[in-house]
Order: C-alpha cells, then structure tokens, then sequence
C-alpha cells in the first residue's frame, strides 16, 4: 500500500499516535483535554526514535519505596497497586508496538535511595522494595520494563554518599529553588504537594500540629532539590529519552505526567495507598484505613496485598 503521508512527515504523524494512546493517561491539574500538537517536547523525542527506526525509550522517576504512614500502606514492600501500575505500562508499550513495530521500553528510575532520609525511610526497606519490583517484572513477565537507581550508577557506595554526591553534583540551590517556587505556580503546586504528603506520611510526630507543618515545609525543599538531582543524573544518563512524571504536569512541559490507576486525586500513586478491587471489577487507589472499611483483605504469595469490595 503506497505512503499517503510524505517520508519527511511520516515520524510526526506517528508520534502523534504514540501519544494519542497516552494523552488518555495523562496526569494534569489543567481540566481541559488537550491534543498531541501540545506536546511538542513529547513529540520531538519520540520524532526522533521514530527516524532511526528505534524503541521509544521513557523514563519515570518514581516508584521509591512505600510510605512510612502504616493508615495509608500495607507494609514496605511493592504490593497490588505496583503490579497493577507495572502490567499498565507494559502494556501501553505492547499498545505502542501495534502501531509502531519498534514498540517501546519504560525504564522505571526508582528514586527510594534520593531522598529516603528526608521521608523516613530506612535503607533496607529501600533496597527490599526496589529488587521486589524487579522480582515482580520478570515474575509477570514484563519484558518491555526494566529498573534503574542509585546503585547502577554508584555501585556500593553507602546511601548517605551516594545521596551528599547527586546533591553536589546536581541539586539547585536552596535559594534558587525558593525564588522559583515564589515566582512559579507549578513549581508552587509541586511545594505544597510534597508538603502535604510528609505531613501525611509522619505516623510517629510528637509534637503540635504546627511544627510537623513547618518541618515539613522545611523538608519539602530537600525532596525537591534531590528530585531534580536524580532528574538531572537520570538525563545524563539517558539523554534521549522521553520523560514521564509521576506529578501532574501541564500541556507543553517537558515531562508527561502519566496517571497510573484511577485515583480520588492528581497525587495519589501506588506508593502511597493501596489498591481496591470494587464491586464492579474496576481497581482504585486509596489509602489503607479508607479501603479496609470498604472491603476485605487478600493476600497473596502469603503477604497482604490490595482489599476487595464484597
């Protein structure tokens, strides 16, 4: 069958479909739809995978180890809600595939190691988590992912060095950061969303309401500064990849927030909850003290691992 699209076109036109089967995912505060033609970051990369006829490769920072708050997770280590996030991007690349032989690849940047510290998180439920989640991907075979964090860039060097080394290297200054998150309203949405999950995710706090709050804001500032570092180093590593987000992000940014399950908000994410399997079939994320009162426990391979509505 001859072209009906001109060679020179031909990478944009399929861009455009490869972003079309995401543009249902996307994760936004902005409640307007908007098309493919606002995506030209998106579309640019995936442009040029498309002309040398290669895998579209994305990252996506996330996936970082479970919350420390025991009211919104079931325990440290990677359960239904990751499964079910992993198997959806695994099959958005065999979606992918269908339309674009070359299929694509999601390298899941684990970013646990980043900022543990800051969020409470020991190293070792870390470590637990991120080699779960490869246990996971090749035990539901899915091949079109794969894992990257810390330790393949910075090998064994303990996680305090490795963390004082991104942040040398590639964190903004704290002035910096503040100027931006005064001067931004999406930088500021990203502040006050980071804020409110540390509040959230202190289970153990002594002290007033107020203080959390003010440490927290203060924390904030730490999480953000070494996610931009982890974002830098994940960029210097793969300088062509197109960038998922796990954070809402307007039309036209360079990163693509990507929604991964049906969630009561822009924020929530795996991590942070648990999934639901609701009478109808469909899954939803909430946290743990909201689901078990609308459903049943389920384990499986002998560890918790979502609720289900009767």
């Amino acid at each position: 069958m001859p072209l009906t699209t001109a060679p020179d076109t031909l990478p944009t036109s399929i861009a455009i479909e490869i972003l079309n089967l995401l543009l249902p995912h996307h994760r936004t505060t902005d409640p307007v739809p908007a098309p493919a033609e606002a995506f030209p970051h998106q579309l640019r990369r995936i442009s040029a995978f498309v002309r040398d006829d290669a895998p579209v490769v994305f990252t996506l920072p996330g996936f970082p180890c479970k919350s420390p708050n025991p009211a919104k997770v079931l325990g440290h280590l990677p359960d239904q809600g990751e499964r079910l996030s992993l198997t959806f991007l695994n099959t958005l690349c065999t979606k992918i595939e269908q339309i674009y032989p070359p299929g694509a690849r999601v390298i899941i940047c684990s970013d646990g190691y980043v900022f543990g510290d800051l969020i409470g998180v020991p190293d070792d439920h870390i470590d637990a988590y991120a080699d779960d989640l490869r246990t996971q991907i090749t035990r539901l075979d899915l091949h079109r992912l794969s894992v990257f964090d810390m330790r393949d860039v910075l090998g064994d060097l303990p996680p305090d060095l490795k963390r004082t080394h991104i942040h040398e290297r590639y964190a903004p200054t704290l002035k910096a950061l503040r100027a931006e998150i005064l001067a931004d309203h999406q930088a500021l949405a990203l502040y006050r969303g980071v804020t409110r999950f540390l509040v959230e995710d202190t289970a153990d706090w002594g002290g007033t309401r107020s203080a959390l709050q003010r440490a927290c804001r203060q924390r904030a500032y730490g999480v953000i500064q070494r996610s931009r570092a982890w974002g830098s180093l994940i960029a210097e590593h793969h300088p062509s990849a197109v960038r998922l987000s796990i954070h809402p992000q307007p039309p036209g940014a360079p990163k693509f927030g990507i929604r991964l399950l049906d969630a009561p908000d822009a924020w929530t994410t795996p991590w942070h909850s648990v999934a639901l399997r609701r009478t109808d079939g469909k899954w939803a994320l909430m946290p743990r003290a909201k689901a078990a009162e609308l459903g049943r426990l389920i384990e499986q391979d002998g560890r918790a691992s979502h609720f289900a509505q009767p």
